[in-house]
């Protein structure tokens, strides 16, 4: 049962998209298990950069299924305008399946997203605003839209009442918005039917069955591990569980069939949105690293927050994960630095403190504790092997290594497809 979870083990934005293309062609069939809309992989094939914020990145590699599974909400509108991009670029999409448990995204979850952030003020956590977190909220609420529901009227007109009948109240009185008419969004939702019905499908039948027929299925998760809404820097994550465990519930298969567990690090640390970062930078180092690394997010076009790496970081994603591998990023970035510093440790009210602190409160105050480590300036972006890097390259890398807790595998160092050195297969 060669079944992978490949995960952001930072705060997203780390190159999935770029990993799960290296894998594509040796697997079967590539699942996003969480989040929506608000997740940007960037894939390079050859002259080509294609940008995807829905669909698995699988989709780009031909013979791969590409599944949407159940845990993760779905936009139709974003849905099939990413369809009709690619399919105008000659990539086929017809064999993308969807969950029918999958929940939607409706235009008052989006509403409501938008009017609640702007409400926050200063307090805001830094939303997408494209309804992920509303929308999660009436799936635990049990008022949310499924895919399956779309198929028949009157339960998706019930379910739609039952949601505004709160909502209105909400956006009329607190918010001083119109209400929502309940058979607009009925009408709107069920255009989207006859175009979904070729997609939709029992994907944890076909996975699970996948799996005892020794196909190979790569879970590819959304965001990164400290946006997850348990193990993140609460509150200001994602609404659903990017880390390992999030594989199962949001795919619908057992622990016992997830084989291998690749954490995906950048060779030093951006992020996008509100919240504690304690190596961020506010110099000429961060924006050399935001310029070089064209760290500009993907979904959103917000330029992402940039500092160096966080070795207690990535040990608790190595906890929080159970990870066998890391894949590393983004390390032709790091070219042309004398000494890079990497952060082993937090000082905290004048403690050292080597593993990441449970309270929120501590964690807002960490300041980093720094190792510096000797830099290189040879290009590195034509190294086809770890022996072709640099002496100092090769320190770097080892040096993450040995902090981080599990091997690093495969190592980035360039944006290509084939700018990749891999140590060890992943399959």
């Amino acid at each position: 049962m060669p079944a992978l979870v490949l995960l952001g083990a930072q705060w997203g934005d780390e190159g999935k998209g770029k990993a799960t293309d290296l894998l594509g062609g040796s697997v079967d069939y590539v699942v996003r298990y969480q989040g929506g809309n608000n997740a940007g992989h960037t894939v390079v094939v050859g002259d080509q950069k294609y940008a995807l914020h829905l669909l698995p990145s699988g989709i780009l590699s031909p013979g791969c299924t590409p599944v949407i599974g159940n845990g993760v909400v779905v936009d139709p509108s974003v849905l099939f305008s990413e369809l009709s991009g690619l399919n105008e670029r000659g990539v086929d999409t017809s064999k993308l399946l969807i969950s029918g448990n999958a929940h939607i995204i409706t235009p008052y979850n989006v509403t409501v997203d938008k009017v609640t952030e702007r409400f926050l003020g200063k307090r805001k956590i830094g939303t997408t605003g494209r309804g992920i977190g509303p929308t999660y909220a009436d799936k635990i609420n049990r008022v949310g839209i499924r895919v399956q529901d779309l198929y028949d009227e009157s339960i998706l007109t019930q379910k739609v009442e039952a949601a505004l009948d709160v909502k209105n109240q909400m956006l009329t009185k607190l918010y001083n918005r119109r209400a929502i008419a309940t058979g607009q969004v009925v009408e709107e939702l069920l255009g989207y039917a006859e175009k979904l019905a070729p997609y939709v499908a029992d994907t944890v039948l076909v996975l699970n069955q996948a799996l005892d027929d020794d196909k190979v299925v790569l879970f590819e998760g959304g965001q990164g591990t400290l946006l997850d809404i348990d193990h993140g820097t609460y509150p200001f994550v994602t609404s659903s569980n990017p880390t390992a465990g999030g594989a199962c519930t949001g795919a619908g298969v057992g622990p016992t069939k997830i084989s291998r567990v690749i954490g995906i690090l950048k060779a030093y640390t951006t992020r996008v949105g509100a919240g504690p970062f304690p190596t961020e930078l506010f110099d000429e180092d961060g924006e050399a690293l935001r310029r070089i690394g064209g760290e500009r997010g993907v979904t959103t076009g917000r330029d992402r927050r940039c500092g160096w790496f966080d070795a207690v970081i990535a040990r608790y994603a190595t906890r929080v994960n159970g990870l066998t591998d890391f894949f590393l990023t983004k390390l032709d970035v790091l070219t042309g630095w004398e000494q890079i510093p990497v952060c082993v440790a937090y000082e905290i009210d004048g403690r050292r403190v080597e593993e990441l602190p449970y309270s929120q409160s501590d964690f807002h105050h960490a300041k980093p504790v720094y190792e510096m480590l000797p830099g290189w300036s040879e290009d590195i972006s034509k190294a086809k092997s770890f022996s072709d890097l640099p002496k100092n390259a090769q320190a770097y890398v080892k040096a993450l290594e040995e902090m981080s807790g599990a091997p690093i595998s495969a190592i980035g160092v360039g944006p290509g497809r084939d700018e990749t050195i891999e140590v060890n297969s992943f399959l």
